[in-house]
């Protein structure tokens, strides 16, 4: 008789309990706080604060500088109107400045007091009435009067505003200065030349004269001038100005020639 085979008990296994995601601990909130949803639809939230600047509408003199601004970078500028841009370097203009200040002319309020101290000393017989008054040195100033100096060959020293509109006004200054072997130079800006001579703005001012303490560092002045200008004039008459294309330009010009390049790559592959 063949052995009898033993019964295999099987016991049931529990299935697997599902993956339950830990759930992060609740925030308490504030009830008295009620959440509210913006919406920013019309007649809704009111709108977030955002750069307007490209939107507005600007006045005309701003338009009209930015676009001469602009057309001067894009057109092709002669040599005698882009001499213009190249202004004296800041440590100059500093030591320049300084020295001008010393020079200022009179102002109408210290005009009329030293007329009345003038005038009183004449009435009490201390003051010589036939006697001519010192010849005060200041800035001399005027487009007319500045040009007569120089023919004249008085002035010693001549600057130009950078920023003169119309520029004919002092485009032939430069010219002139470098034919009659006078130091010259152009800088920032016409208000400050202004500032210097009680007035909005000039166009130019002249030194004609300077006292014995200051001939030390004007003839130090003007021998830096003297370089960056009068001997660079040949340098400067033939420089041109103008001719920067625009950032779409510059882009569709890339384009142009990367289109160029893959088809000449495209022929010889």
């Amino acid at each position: 008789m063949p052995p009898k085979s033993q019964k295999v008990k099987r016991t049931k296994k529990m299935a697997a309990a599902p993956y339950v995601a830990k759930q992060p601990p609740k925030k308490e909130t504030n009830p008295l706080i009620e959440k509210r949803a913006r919406n920013f639809g019309i007649g809704g939230s009111i709108q977030p604060k955002r750069d307007m600047t490209r939107f507005m509408r600007w006045p005309n003199y701003v338009r009209l500088q930015r676009q001469k601004q602009v057309l001067y970078q894009r057109l092709k500028v002669p040599p005698s109107i882009n001499q213009f841009k190249q202004t004296l370097d800041k440590q100059t203009a500093t030591q320049l400045f300084k020295l001008l200040h010393k020079y200022r002319p009179e102002s109408k309020p210290e005009k009329k007091e030293r007329l009345k101290a003038l005038a009183q000393k004449k009435a009490e017989g201390t003051e010589d009435a036939t006697a001519a008054p010192k010849k005060p040195l200041v800035l001399k100033y005027g487009i007319n009067h500045i040009t007569t100096l120089i023919e004249q060959k008085k002035a010693q020293l001549v600057v130009i505003a950078h920023d003169v509109d119309p520029i004919e006004i002092v485009v032939f200054l430069p010219a002139l200065c470098r034919k009659m072997d006078i130091p010259y130079c152009i800088v920032k800006s016409k208000a400050r030349l202004g500032a210097l001579v009680h007035k909005k703005t000039a166009t130019a001012v002249v030194l004609t004269q300077v006292k014995n303490e200051d001939k030390g560092s004007f003839n130090t002045i003007r021998e830096a001038i003297k370089l960056n200008y009068n001997d660079r004039f040949d340098d400067i008459r033939k420089r041109w100005g103008g001719g920067v294309v625009g950032e779409k330009a510059k882009a569709a010009k890339a384009k142009l020639e990367k289109i160029k390049a893959k088809e000449l790559a495209s022929r010889m592959g």
